[in-house]
């Protein structure tokens, strides 16, 4: 690993982290060069309407909910 890598991972890099994004993109490149775009969006609406579909809504509102912290800064 280089230096410049190793020092991005050992840092907390904050809300905007380039390396979690650099990881997001290229996980996103991966996925649509496989082809399988349509395919796995269809087992994502199956999984919807299954008896986990209740769960994933709600984990999706908590994703989607703002941080609530104890304190203010």
């Amino acid at each position: 690993m280089r230096t410049q890598e190793r020092q991005s991972t050992d840092r907390n890099e904050g809300e905007g982290s380039r390396t979690a994004a650099h990881h997001y993109e290229a996980g996103v490149k991966r996925t649509i060069a496989s082809g399988k775009v349509d395919e796995l969006a269809e087992e994502a609406a199956q999984e919807l309407d299954s008896p986990r579909g209740e769960a994933l809504r709600r984990a999706e509102k908590a994703g989607k909910k703002p941080l609530q912290t104890p304190y203010k800064a």
